[in-house]
């Protein structure tokens, strides 16, 4: 086995490709599963004060932080790279505190650690995947965000580290497939962001390792799939607890608590006992009072992580054009909510509507005529959504479309750059 492998650190999942006798094969990481969440948990609870925080990474970090174990979630750790916070230090709980640089380190090591158990031996050189742009619009910053990923590498002990872009890396599978040069458009639409990236590819281009100058535009949102879990859980789960309901005087309730109940970092903020003391008392705020005691019994059995898993399955479920039923028993025997694509489209309409925006916007920057959009080609968890996928098709309807796995295309692709380099 040779000693190398490729790292997807991704913002909000990542995963790793070892290469094998043909082709590449990616890691299982949890429970069999080949991406994990990009997501670290400090756990303090019942240190004593010469302890250091024990680290539960990936689905274990985000189980940790939704027990109510004291200490602190870390995620998107990518998005520091580049900024003043690389070095500074953050609290994590108990008095204790740490680099943020280091929590990259911290995760980059777990993930090297898994990769050198699945391979038998030690592994001193590595891939990364990295964005056309860390940092947008500042190539100073986009080069210290590189930077300071490399020496988090050499930190956990790669000895040489190189990098290829991710949406190369996602066309690297279709650009096996091709016999000509083509113009292709990488979808990458994940949990977080939705990236475009304008790309060629060709068999004369194959052996090149350095791709920078085949990246003709690149452009993106900070929309993705948990804005669409929060847009349909306030849609078609809330209400039912009263959001959007009115007062005996007509008035609209309070909104706040709803919108934190649907922002995933903000649910815990919502258990606090002198926010559930206050909402406890805002009783004749409603009109409806079954609203209220649903609204009190999510907060007292803190359901709101399980809610948000609610919207997600649902939106899953409608993904492919199908309906479903939304069980909301756990809060009231026999509640339940209906949701069927034409619901979730509409539901969703100004988020899909920027994300096509965002892939119209790479071609003008790259001054193409969609006509001249040789390929789509989709990656990412939430290009499973066909509603969107469609849409962003129709504004190329001469490209040939092509899907990737959509968690782990990059990890893939990645490998194969790395068998290149180092094989």
């Amino acid at each position: 086995m040779p000693s190398y492998c490729a790292i997807d650190f991704g913002t909000s999942n990542s995963a790793i490709a070892l290469p094998q006798a043909e082709g590449v094969r990616l890691v299982a990481l949890e429970g069999g599963q080949r991406t994990m969440p990009t997501a670290v948990f400090y756990a303090v609870e019942g240190l004593a004060a010469h302890e250091d925080p024990h680290r539960h990474y990936g689905r274990a970090a985000v189980a940790a932080y939704v027990e109510g174990i004291e200490g602190r979630l870390m995620r998107s750790m990518k998005s520091i790279l580049g900024s003043t916070l690389a070095d500074q230090a953050t609290e994590v709980g108990a008095g204790r505190s740490v680099r943020y640089l280091d929590v990259v380190a911290g995760y980059l090591r777990h993930l090297k650690t898994l990769a050198e158990g699945e391979a038998g031996q030690p592994l001193d050189r590595v891939v990364l995947g990295r964005p056309v742009f860390f940092v947008d619009d500042d190539p100073e910053r986009d080069a210290k965000a590189q930077a300071a990923l490399t020496r988090a590498a050499h930190e956990v002990g790669f000895s040489d580290v190189r990098f290829q872009y991710e949406p190369i890396a996602a066309a690297l599978d279709h650009e096996t497939t091709i016999d000509h040069e083509q113009r292709v458009l990488v979808a990458d639409i994940g949990g977080g962001t939705s990236d475009f990236s304008l790309v060629r590819v060709g068999p004369a281009r194959r052996g090149r390792i350095d791709r920078h100058d085949d990246i003709l535009a690149n452009h993106g949102v900070h929309i993705a799939g948990t804005d669409f879990d929060r847009r349909l859980e306030l849609a078609h789960v809330l209400p039912t607890c009263g959001f959007g309901g009115l007062g005996p005087t007509g008035r609209e309730v309070p909104s706040k608590v709803y919108f934190d109940l649907a922002t995933w970092h903000l649910i815990n903020t919502v258990y606090a006992p002198a926010r559930v003391s206050e909402l406890r008392q805002m009783k004749s705020f409603y009109a409806d009072l079954v609203q209220h005691r649903r609204l009190m019994n999510v907060i007292d059995n803190q359901y709101g992580h399980a809610l948000i898993a609610c919207a997600e399955a649902a939106k899953i479920q409608v993904a492919e054009g199908g309906s479903t039923t939304i069980d909301l028993s756990m809060i009231e025997p026999g509640l339940a909510s209906s949701l069927d694509e034409a619901r979730a489209v509409q539901s969703l309409e100004a988020d899909l509507q920027r994300i096509v925006a965002a892939a119209d916007e790479t071609l003008a920057q790259a001054g193409l005529a969609h006509d001249r959009v040789d390929a789509l080609y989709f990656t990412g968890g939430s290009t499973g959504f066909k509603p969107l996928a469609d849409r962003i098709a129709a504004r190329f309807p001469g490209a040939l479309v092509r899907r990737g796995d959509r968690f782990s295309s990059v990890a893939q692709g990645l490998g194969v750059h790395a068998r290149r380099v180092f094989g």
